[in-house]
């Protein structure tokens, strides 16, 4: 009888893990789709992920931070809602795939012959340039410059450029409305202590009407297995209160979170640790810690969960660094971890990070790992 209710509890245990692999692939998959289109700045992406998130917190029962789970601000962004038409001798090429726009260019209408100033740069006018590259990556700015610049991807590119004809059409939003999504379960013995779970949802949205960044790995993996994360917490109710936030803004230069540590809804020293998940997809080749040196005792401790559990192939140790949503927050004195794994696909702020090549190696380790480290720092 012991043998089967021991048999009873592995079933349970596989079959518990096996639904979270089904939550967190879908989660991933609904984030890095079109309709969401890239959960950035245009076709209303980031505040359909937001109300999706928002809907997502309630359904799992966690409480808001505040009165709403969503905690809003504002900032400026430049965007490319539009057309985005570039021909060079006559050829068409395909927006992300062939080209993408430098992320801070104007709008611009033009048919002009190029001038080589070099083997990988060209000009029409002092106002247009074009650039070949070996890998396109796009990101978000903040403002606008005078000039427009094209990279071109050199491998899809067999001629050199002589002529081109462009029609891309901007949109600089001076205050776009942003939420950072903010939930908690409180603690069972002392709910002033909290540890934070955090991960931002925002990508780099669309590149005119028609591409779009999915961002799988960046970061629909991390917002999946924070509220994978959630889903365990709330069953499993904690000592410790623990806190969830999807920040938007990190791809404009971290501002979400800037603007969370800022404008704090539960008082920063209460935290006493924070988790950051960004670029969690993968793991073939392990995972780096940031914040590593910064906090040995604790990498201590995360490596000791590691090491008996048998998670992580490879635990690389890496100092502070203002590469994530961690940052402020250890600014200001929070002990913080920003955790990403390595190998695997190595699509990056491209049009190819997308939900169907991610792998997701190393998701039930890292959630074990957490869920351990998190229960040491609470004895």
């Amino acid at each position: 009888m012991k043998k089967i209710f021991t048999l009873l509890l592995m079933l349970c245990s596989v079959t518990c893990f096996a639904q979270d692999s089904l939550y967190v692939r879908k989660m991933v998959k609904t984030l890095a789709s079109a309709s969401f289109w890239g959960r950035g700045y245009t076709k209303d992406g980031m505040k359909k992920a937001a109300d999706f998130l928002s809907a997502e917190y309630k359904k799992i029962g966690l409480l808001p931070m505040e009165t709403d789970f969503k905690q809003e601000f504002a900032y400026p962004v430049n965007t490319f809602p539009g057309k985005m038409l570039v021909e060079i001798n006559g050829k068409k090429l395909i927006p992300g795939k062939d080209f993408i726009i430098n992320n801070e260019s104007p709008g611009i209408k033009q048919k002009a012959r190029l001038t080589k100033i070099d083997s990988l740069n060209f000009v029409a006018n002092p106002n247009l340039h074009v650039q070949l590259k070996d890998k396109l990556t796009w990101s978000v700015a903040t403002a606008v410059t005078n000039e427009t610049t094209i990279e071109i991807n050199r491998k899809n590119l067999k001629e050199i450029p002589r002529e081109i004809s462009i029609d891309i059409e901007n949109k600089f939003v001076e205050n776009f409305k942003a939420s950072n999504i903010c939930g908690w379960i409180k603690g069972t013995k002392q709910p002033d202590s909290i540890l934070l779970i955090t991960a931002h949802y925002d990508h780099l949205g669309g590149m005119g009407a028609e591409t779009y960044f999915p961002g799988a790995n960046d970061n629909a993996a991390g917002v999946a297995t924070l509220l994978s994360l959630a889903k365990y917490y709330k069953t499993h109710p904690q000592p410790y209160s623990i806190g969830f936030i999807c920040f938007a803004g990190e791809e404009a230069g971290l501002l979400g979170s800037r603007y969370f540590v800022e404008n704090p809804l539960i008082p920063l020293s209460k935290i006493k640790f924070l988790i950051n998940l960004d670029l969690v997809g993968t793991g073939e080749s392990g995972m780096t810690v940031v914040n590593a040196s910064v906090y040995p005792k604790a990498f201590s401790l995360l490596n000791k969960v590691n090491q008996e559990q048998k998670l992580i192939s490879k635990i690389n140790s890496r100092g502070k660094a203002a590469n994530s949503d961690h940052y402020f927050f250890t600014e200001r004195g929070v002990p913080a971890f920003f955790i990403y794994t390595q190998g695997g696909p190595s699509a990056y702020h491209d049009i190819f990070d997308k939900a169907e090549t991610l792998p997701l190696t190393e998701y039930h380790d890292l959630f074990k790992l957490i869920v351990g480290f998190n229960q040491r720092i609470m004895e």
